[in-house]
C-alpha cells in the first residue's frame, strides 16, 4: 500500500529538485525526507532515486510514479471533497497562505465569521516569497493570496489548472509624513519634480519593488539617491519618522503607523490580488466558507482604502 504522504514527497522533490531543498520547503531535516523517500522505494519494490555523492535524481521508474502520483492525489482529494460535500458541515483544517501586506490586511477580518463554525479550523501563514500557487499546487496549503503585476489573468496561463478568484485591485500610493510638503492636497503630485526628495524603497525581489520600478519607469528609472530597505512595515515606519517618502501598495496602509498622509497617483500601477484554490478544494464546505469570508474581507479592505484619491488624503 503507498502512502500518501510519501507520494506527496515524491512529487514535492521532482519540483525542486534536490532532498535539501524539498526538506526546506516542507519543513522537514533532510535526513527525514531521505529517509521516507527511501521507504517508499522499499514500498514499492523499485529504485525511486538515482543517488550519487553530488546529490539525487529520479530514475525513469520514480518519474512514472511522480506522473501517477499526481493523478492519485488529485482523486483522493476530489473523493474527500465529496464526501465532505455531502456532510454539508464545515469540518477540518483550512490551510492559507499569505504575502505579508495581505496577512496583516485581511486576518482581522476572516478571524470573526470563521469563529462561529465549531468543527473547522484556520491556519493562515505569512510567505515572503512568491511561492503560494506552488504550495496550493502541491497540496500544502488549501488556498493561497498572491499579486500579479502584469495585469494578464493568471489562470490562463501556465496555472490554468488552478481556479484564480479575483478578490481587489491594490494601486501604488504615496506615503509621506505629516506636515511633508506633498501632504498637501492642493500640491500636485509630479514625479520628475519629486525626484530630488529621499526616497525609500523596497529591496529587488520584495513584491512591492515591481510596483515603485513600474512608477518610475515613466521618468527613466529610480532616482539615484535611494533608501532601500526590507518590508513595508519597516519602510513605513522611517517615513513616519520624517526619514524620506516611498511609494508603496495601498494594501501596506492596513495597519501602518500614525503620522503619515498616503495620496493616489494620477497613474498609479497597480497590482491585482487573487485567491489561488486547487478546483477539488473548493468541494469542501469548509474551504467554500473561507473563501466567502476572504471576498468580504477584501470588499471591506477595499472600502477602506476607498478615500485615497489623486488628492485626498488616506484613512489615518
Amino acid at each position: 500500500m503507498l502512502d500518501l504522504r510519501r507520494l506527496q514527497l515524491l512529487r514535492e522533490f521532482s519540483t525542486r529538485g534536490t532532498i535539501a531543498a524539498t526538506a526546506h520547503a516542507l519543513g522537514y531535516t533532510p535526513s527525514a525526507v531521505s529517509q521516507q523517500l527511501a521507504t517508499l522505494e522499499r514500498e514499492t519494490g523499485v529504485a525511486l532515486l538515482d543517488r550519487s555523492p553530488r546529490g539525487a535524481e529520479l530514475t525513469d521508474a520514480g518519474q512514472l510514479l511522480v506522473n501517477q502520483a499526481e493523478e492519485i492525489l488529485a482523486l483522493v482529494e476530489a473523493a474527500e471533497s465529496v464526501l465532505a460535500e455531502q456532510s454539508n458541515i464545515a469540518l477540518g483544517v483550512v490551510t492559507v497562505t499569505a504575502f505579508p501586506t495581505a496577512a496583516v490586511a485581511f486576518a482581522p477580518l476572516l478571524a470573526p465569521p470563521l469563529r462561529g463554525y465549531e468543527g473547522m479550523q484556520l491556519v493562515l501563514r505569512q510567505t515572503l516569497l512568491a511561492t503560494g500557487t506552488q504550495k496550493v499546487r502541491s497540496r500544502e496549503v488549501d488556498i493561497a493570496l498572491v499579486d500579479d503585476w502584469t495585469g494578464q489573468h493568471p489562470g490562463r496561463g501556465p496555472d490554468s489548472g488552478l481556479r484564480h478568484v479575483h478578490l481587489l485591485r491594490d494601486p501604488m500610493v504615496l506615503a509621506v509624513p505629516e506636515g511633508h510638503r506633498l501632504a498637501d492636497p492642493e500640491v500636485p503630485l509630479v514625479l520628475d519634480q519629486m525626484l530630488g526628495e529621499s526616497w525609500i524603497v523596497a529591496p529587488e525581489g520584495e513584491r512591492s519593488r515591481h510596483g515603485t520600478e513600474k512608477l518610475f519607469a515613466e521618468v527613466g528609472g529610480l532616482p539615484a539617491a535611494t533608501w532601500e530597505f526590507e518590508g513595508l512595515g519597516t519602510i513605513l515606519s522611517l517615513v513616519s519618522r520624517g526619514i524620506g517618502i516611498a511609494a508603496v501598495p495601498a494594501l501596506a496602509m492596513v495597519g501602518a503607523p500614525a503620522g503619515l498622509v498616503y495620496r493616489r497617483f494620477p497613474s498609479s500601477p497597480e497590482r491585482h490580488v487573487y485567491a489561488v484554490l486547487r478546483p477539488a478544494s473548493l468541494r469542501r464546505p469548509a474551504v467554500q466558507v473561507t473563501l466567502s469570508a476572504l471576498r468580504d474581507a477584501a470588499r471591506s479592505v477595499e472600502r477602506e482604502l476607498s478615500p485615497v484619491s489623486p488628492r485626498v488624503q488616506g484613512p489615518r
